[in-house]
């Protein structure tokens, strides 16, 4: 927890905790946000410290760490539990007999997951690029960074918020809750207990906790005060919604009385992009929804996910030719951006703040 806050330098009475949040109680964010997803994750293999890093060094207000659980309960940085698209651990002999199959959120999947290791075993394996046939680039720099815990990540965010005087947060989303609680790794007490280390426990830290399930947000709204943000998907339900029978769908979380709902214990929804404007025919951008000024009315800030530069996540009347390398992100960033949101996340957090800084310029020249 962090020291009492008072005029002064750093010292014993005083530990570093309480200088950052002086400087964050001073600081605001430049709204909308730019949320890092994964990091720089268009530039770096993903969930790796560097790729926070990059992303920091491109403006970003906030990077968001997926977190899973190692067998010894410690936090780590993956966007799944299953690592043999993300690390080198296939070409690991030591490790042969860890492969096996799990049913994960009702499906089968056979690999090696981080519940099966320690957090020593995990830290000897090496990072790679997740999708080498989008971004090759990024291959070079396979095998260069190892698995971060959430702890490093929030020291990472601490220490650059510090250094660079500005405030930097993190946006972590607990992966598959109902799954590691069910094996007796619930992951909610250790985020709990990390953000209380740093004093990042309140209303004004610099947290979101978003989670595609309901019921941990649930029980962490009686239990925290950081902003929790419930994420919701472009079709389907959530997991914890269907193993306990019920019958909710995403697409009932975003109307207004899904909303209304939703901000009983969540300060935002982080919507699918298609759910604010959904694709027309010739996958061109069609008509805006009404989920953005819904939200808004009840209360709720609105995050939507995730924008890329590859063609192939662009709409048709944005990308040029297909599958042909990076296409022109910026005017779907600039369309959203017109309909209000409160912050995105991007894969390129340097393509997202030029679409922002482009947004703030035509307002001004507006308002002259």
């Amino acid at each position: 927890m962090s020291a009492p806050v008072g005029p002064g330098p750093v010292s014993a009475a005083r530990p570093v905790t309480g200088v950052i949040t002086d400087l964050l109680r001073r600081t605001r964010w430049r709204e909308p946000l730019v949320i890092a997803h994964r990091g720089a994750s268009g530039h770096r293999p993903e969930h790796t410290l560097a790729a926070y890093q990059l992303a920091i060094d491109m403006g970003a207000d906030v990077i968001e760490p997926d977190l899973v659980s190692t067998r010894d309960g410690v936090l780590v940085a993956r966007h799944e539990n299953e690592v043999s698209g993300t690390t080198d651990v296939a070409e690991r002999a030591e490790f042969a007999g860890r492969f096996t199959t799990k049913t994960i959120d009702g499906r089968e999947l056979s690999g090696w997951f981080t519940e099966d290791f320690t957090l020593a075993e995990l830290r000897s394996l090496r990072a790679r690029e997740r999708l080498p046939w989008l971004r090759p680039r990024n291959t070079r720099y396979d095998g260069r960074y190892r698995i971060p815990t959430f702890a490093e990540v929030l020291g990472l965010a601490r220490r650059e918020s510090v250094r660079r005087r500005r405030r930097i947060g993190v946006y972590p989303e607990t992966k598959h809750p109902t799954y590691f609680a069910g094996i007796g790794l619930p992951l909610e007490p250790p985020l709990l207990r990390e953000l209380g280390q740093v004093g990042w426990d309140r209303r004004s830290a610099p947290v979101f906790v978003q989670s595609f399930e309901v019921s941990n947000l649930r029980w962490l709204s009686t239990r925290t005060r950081v902003r929790l943000v419930q994420l919701v998907g472009s079709a389907g339900a959530p997991y914890d919604v269907v193993a306990a029978g019920g019958d909710t769908r995403y697409a009932d979380m975003v109307t207004p009385r899904g909303l209304a709902a939703l901000s009983g214990y969540a300060f935002g929804v982080g919507p699918d992009k298609s759910l604010l404007i959904p694709r027309a025919a010739g996958d061109v951008l069609g008509e805006a929804t009404a989920v953005v000024d819904d939200a808004h009315a009840a209360g709720l800030v609105v995050h939507p996910h995730t924008f890329r530069d590859e063609a192939v996540f662009l709409p048709a009347d944005r990308s040029g030719a297909r599958w042909a390398g990076d296409g022109d992100p910026l005017r779907e960033l600039l369309r959203f951006l017109d309909l209000g949101v409160d912050g995105l996340f991007g894969d390129y957090p340097d393509t997202v703040c030029a679409a922002r800084a482009l947004w703030f310029a035509a307002r001004r020249r507006r308002a002259a």
